[in-house]
């Protein structure tokens, strides 16, 4: 019955979004991609929504209800019925005598299992499509046949834009680049490491008394080159996000210089890349929204260039849905976190993997503890902390790591502010 209801209102959520459509006419960029999508979204929003009217998906509604709601202005029901009846009645009014609506719509789309993007697809024809990163095992991979099948499966959203689209891709993945062939509609670059249309450079952290403040970096276009500063994150993927965004703003006709005016003011989501301040004069680095391969990569990557740390921590739950390759890859980032960091406490029961290729790669026995309650393991590592410390969590959504960077946070007043995963029903869910 709870499954007959659920694709009852998706139906109607969704017949009702296509007549908003067809009424009102919008832009639609869509977002999708293996890692970073809610990052590049955000970004794409504050570079345009001064210059255009825009919409974006709320927090990472990329599902198949989360697209129709994003596109009707409508909240999750979560598990209340009559939430979700409101919604379909709200959206029933929605379409019949809305009069202004969004120029733009910047959407987040995902998808967990086959067919997700080809139902999407079947009814939503976007005009922009940015694709991010397509790694050689993604998350959900267990619920396709192959990493190959999880790619197929995104790329039928390039595939279903207008044939006056353009595609925006990171030029800096080889595996986007091998399908390119593929593209019939128009195609524009963004990258870090390789010369393209648009070109990260100079990406750099920024400190204060010797603590990590932010990211600064340049975003190189032609002959026009912008400088951005984001205050409150590290990683060069929130760069990246940036560049793509500057790539939607040409697009669509804005000016570079507006774009990039609206980007100064971009806050990255909670538990992505986000600096905390901890207790006992810690670093956190809150990175607990989720996690997959790639992610947790750049995740240690990011870790082992901060200066001044007296030690580097990593918190690391399990990263699921990854099926058969689950074993080795965590062993195998378990390798990089041995080369990279001096403590590692790991949650779950797949985690135990990091600990196992962490110790084959030289990380002393004494620095490793393993938990399954992560509550435990917050409590615990309270009395490790030491000043000067700089602490990387992540873990997928599952975990529910950020509970860890409550524990040791300076201000855990801030918790519901600066955390994911605050909301009531998320609460209500622990």
């Amino acid at each position: 019955m709870k499954s007959f209801f659920r694709s009852l209102v998706v139906s109607i959520l969704t017949a009702e979004a296509r007549l908003l459509l067809r009424r009102h006419k919008p832009t639609i960029v869509a977002i999708t991609g293996s890692v970073g999508k809610t990052s590049t979204k955000d970004a794409i929003y504050v570079a345009i929504k001064d210059s255009v009217r825009a919409r974006k998906s709320q927090k990472s509604f990329n599902s198949e209800i989360g697209v129709p709601l994003t596109i009707l202005g409508l909240p999750t029901g979560w598990d209340n019925p009559l939430r979700w009846v409101w919604n379909v009645v709200d959206g029933a009014f929605t379409v019949l005598f809305t009069r202004t609506y969004p120029n733009v719509l910047v959407l987040e789309t995902g998808v967990d299992t086959p067919g997700d993007m080809e139902q999407l697809v079947s009814w939503l024809k976007p005009d922009v499509v940015v694709l991010t990163r397509l790694p050689d095992v993604p998350v959900h991979v267990e619920q396709f046949s192959s990493p190959t099948a999880v790619i197929e499966e995104k790329m039928k959203l390039v595939h279903g834009m207008h044939a006056e689209g353009t595609l925006i891709y990171n030029h800096d993945d080889e595996i986007i680049k091998n399908q390119l062939p593929e593209v019939r509609q128009k195609s524009l670059g963004y990258g870090r490491y390789l010369p393209t249309e648009f070109k990260v450079e100079k990406d750099t952290l920024q400190y204060k008394d010797d603590v990590p403040s932010g990211l600064s970096f340049s975003v190189v276009h032609g002959d026009e080159k912008s400088d951005i500063t984001l205050a409150g994150v590290v990683g060069t993927q929130h760069a990246l996000g940036c560049a793509a965004a500057l790539a939607v703003a040409q697009v669509l006709g804005i000016k570079t210089t507006d774009a990039a005016k609206g980007l100064q003011t971009l806050s990255a989501p909670p538990g992505r890349l986000r600096i905390i301040a901890g207790i006992k004069g810690s670093v956190l680095i809150d990175d607990t929204y989720n996690s997959s391969p790639i992610a947790l990569e750049h995740a240690l990557e990011t870790l082992s260039e901060i200066k001044y740390a007296k030690r580097r921590i990593a918190v690391l739950g399990d990263m699921l849905e990854l099926g058969k390759y689950s074993s080795d890859e965590h062993r195998r980032l378990g390798k990089r976190v041995g080369e990279t960091c001096d403590v590692l406490l790991t949650l779950g029961v797949r985690a135990r993997g990091f600990a196992e290729g962490a110790l084959s790669n030289g990380l002393n026995d004494k620095t490793v503890f393993q938990y399954e309650n992560v509550a435990r393991a917050g409590r615990e590592l309270q009395a490790m902390l030491q000043p000067g410390d700089v602490v990387l969590v992540k873990a997928s959504q599952s975990i529910r790591a950020e509970r860890v960077i409550q524990e040791v946070m300076a201000e855990p007043e801030r918790a519901e502010q600066l955390l994911a995963r605050q909301d009531r029903d998320w609460r209500a869910t622990i």
